[in-house]
């Protein structure tokens, strides 16, 4: 493992290393923000997954977190958004292959050799971050968009893994909108049937933990009919009596913009469980 940034912000430290993922068969980057309070001991911490196209690098550099994470004495870890490297499998366009991972295990080839992010975000990346820094084993999850997917999909195949999750303008039934049906069928296969192990509107029927799921949904989404469509998990949630806490936010669209303007509410929901006992 490599530092390959180290910058000062809001009192902590916000770095950037590399290392070689076993998961993954590649050498990937995380962002993980140390606040202040981690000089005097391990503080619990909060894994955000980002969108199609993006990196380690929207969310540190974009939606203001660390502020936040510093008030309330969090981590924050972002991974990239799927495997890199001259090996792994791409195609040309932005929501399939590279920058598009959909944080599932693919069994198709070509992407099964290395487009396995849900086992990298749940077991390997954790197990790294905990060894290595100033962490605890309280994790929190959130994300956007195509991370906001990951994060819903991830809490709810994982009871008891994470104390709380969030998301902004999640994928929340990628089985039923063109983004997710293109990714699962190319990295899951045909089979629909399939599709339904990483599809939280599926997930949510029969969870067996009740974790409250909040979701920040902007009304001026350019992506909001197509591609999003919140209100199917809140229906299925509310036909297996789930709690989801869904508000649609006037105004606002699919940009960065929308994130910064709630984060800090979402980090306080979130170190509100991190910090039960």
């Amino acid at each position: 493992m490599e530092r390959i940034e180290h910058r000062a912000c809001f009192g902590g430290w916000q770095d950037v290393y590399e290392h070689a993922s076993a998961a993954l068969g590649c050498t990937m980057r995380f962002a993980i923000y140390l606040p202040p309070q981690a000089q005097d001991g391990p503080v619990p911490a909060l894994y955000w997954l980002s969108g199609l196209t993006c990196s380690e690098q929207n969310f540190i550099t974009k939606a203001g977190a660390q502020r936040y994470a510093t008030e309330h004495g969090i981590a924050i870890v972002c991974p990239d958004t799927s495997p890199r490297g001259e090996d792994v499998a791409d195609v040309e366009g932005y929501d399939l292959g590279k920058g598009a991972g959909f944080y599932v295990d693919a069994t198709q080839l070509p992407w099964a050799a290395h487009y396995r992010m849900h086992d990298y975000v749940v077991n390997e990346l954790p197990a790294l971050i905990e060894a290595n820094f100033p962490v605890t084993t309280a994790r929190a999850i959130s994300g956007h968009s195509m991370g906001g997917h990951g994060a819903l999909t991830i809490a709810l195949r994982n009871p008891g893994r994470y104390r709380s999750v969030s998301a902004f303008s999640p994928i929340v039934a990628p089985s039923r909108v063109p983004w997710g049906r293109k990714a699962f069928a190319a990295y899951l296969g045909e089979d629909a049937e399939s599709w339904k192990r990483y599809d939280a509107c599926e997930l949510v029927k029969s969870a067996m933990g009740k974790l409250p799921i909040l979701i920040d949904q902007g009304e001026a989404d350019e992506f909001l009919d197509d591609q999003l469509k919140p209100w199917l998990l809140k229906e299925a949630a509310d036909a297996a009596g789930y709690p989801v806490y869904l508000r649609m936010q006037p105004g606002f669209d699919h940009s960065y913009y929308f994130i910064a303007s709630f984060i800090g509410e979402h980090i306080a929901h979130h170190a509100k469980a991190l910090m039960e006992a």
